[in-house]
């Protein structure tokens, strides 16, 4: 019989101390929801003498975390990064200990070392804090939804990118300021190059892929294209036509082309959603996903995507999560990879474009640019003329749905037009 549970944490930042502060602070409600007390035993530093908050007792700072580890049943890892995460968290496993982290670096990178060191060891492996920060959305794609059969995920997941663009939607800032607007309210980074170039979201994408699509899936799989492309002027053309752009990440399940056989593709991108869409209200540095499943049908899953506070909610319900399996029996899901369906490209991605693009104003020319997609198999929706620019006038074209290679290629050759003067954007519409 388990008397207590026996807690370390690796990292007392901004997670890390607020981790701290609920198991402190809410001790008696953690030991009645668990049936036994949950102590945190110690908190591994690189420094006991940095300053802290107060809440953080002295005493329990350590900089032997592995110690640490030798004397937990629970190993919580908020270091982030791939190195020395992973050595920690698989020397903690090895000596038997249970791990929740909210590492989506490592998760998505390595995630399949994790799985096997957890399973050799019997131990438990949760990390709800790595995708969606307080949003419940990894029990619910592993465990609410094992029955059912998920054929797409899209969202937002970076909350710091949904308050640039939004930003620059309300405001009318272009992405630098808007950029430095993030960083002076907390939601960016000094280098936010992790959040604007998407290497965050594919992270994301890669754990939801996996565990929706039963598939192993690692962050370099997912085709992936930041927001530093995005001008204020796309944002207005944006708004002109019914549409915000959101960097959403996508996983799907489709067919290989030519092939027949149901692949994955997974990919981060800016799009256009429709104003009406639920995602096209999703404000500052919220997050929302949208998971599709061929008998639930569509849900929505939305809340605070980082800070410390709402992160910590859902590592401490992994902490209480796992107490209940020591205390009570039983472990939680291991890797399921059973489909081991094959990773696409974005060529076989399914999805809708609008281009923009300048032109030469004179007879014959919308001809030739409705040609170049009729050649590629891309059924034009709708086309629209702005005001002409003297000898040059602006087209917006919207396509139906079709393969990403079909619209890449038929991009490629508008570029090549000798009427086309210049191909002003191309964005991605999905949700519509």
């Amino acid at each position: 019989m388990v008397d207590v549970v026996r807690v370390a944490l690796l990292g007392c930042g901004t997670v890390g101390t607020e981790t701290a502060r609920l198991l402190l602070t809410r001790a008696d409600e953690l030991a009645a929801r668990v049936g036994v007390p949950v102590e945190l035993v110690g908190i591994a530093e690189r420094s006991v003498d940095a300053q802290r908050d107060p809440v953080i007792p002295r005493d329990l700072v350590t900089t032997d975390w592995q110690g640490l580890v030798a004397r937990a049943d629970i190993v919580i890892e908020l270091i982030g990064g791939v190195e020395p995460a992973r050595t920690m968290l698989l020397e903690a496993m090895a000596r038997g200990a249970s791990v929740v982290t909210a590492n989506k670096e490592l998760l998505g990178k390595d995630g399949p070392t994790l799985y096997a060191a957890a399973e050799a060891a019997g131990v438990d492996l949760y990390y709800e804090a790595a995708v969606g920060g307080a949003i419940p959305l990894i029990r619910p794609v592993r465990e609410s939804l094992a029955g059912d059969r998920v054929t797409r995920i899209l969202g937002i997941v970076n909350g710091t990118t949904n308050y640039v663009l939004d930003q620059m939607a309300t405001t009318g800032e272009d992405l630098a300021l808007a950029v430095k607007q993030a960083q002076a309210h907390g939601y960016a980074e000094a280098d936010p190059t992790a959040d604007v170039e998407g290497f965050d979201a594919a992270a994301k994408a890669a754990i939801l892929a996996s565990l929706a699509f039963h598939t192993r899936v690692c962050t370099a799989d997912v085709h992936r294209e930041g927001i530093t492309s995005i001008t204020s002027d796309d944002v207005a053309w944006a708004a002109e036509t019914g549409h915000v752009i959101k960097l959403l990440a996508v996983v799907e399940r489709t067919a290989a082309d030519g092939t027949g056989r149901d692949g994955i593709v997974a990919r981060v991108h800016p799009a256009l959603v429709p104003l009406e869409h639920p995602l096209a209200g999703v404000r500052g540095a919220f997050n929302a996903v949208f998971v599709e499943a061929e008998s639930a049908g569509p849900l929505m899953f939305y809340g605070q995507g980082a800070g410390g506070v709402p992160t910590a909610s859902a590592v401490t319900g992994d902490v209480v999560t796992i107490a209940r399996h020591l205390v009570l029996g039983g472990r939680g899901p291991l890797e399921s990879r059973y489909a081991d369906l094959p990773v696409l490209g974005i060529a076989d991605a399914i999805t809708r474009y609008q281009v923009r693009v300048r032109v030469a104003d004179r007879p014959g020319v919308l001809a030739q640019v409705a040609q170049a997609f009729a050649d590629h198999g891309v059924s034009i929706e709708t086309v629209r003329q702005s005001a002409t620019r003297g000898a040059l006038a602006d087209l917006l074209v919207v396509t139906h749905a079709a393969r990403e290679a079909a619209l890449a290629a038929t991009v490629s050759t508008l570029g090549g037009l000798d009427v086309v003067e210049q191909i002003l954007s191309v964005l991605r519409v999905e949700g519509a």
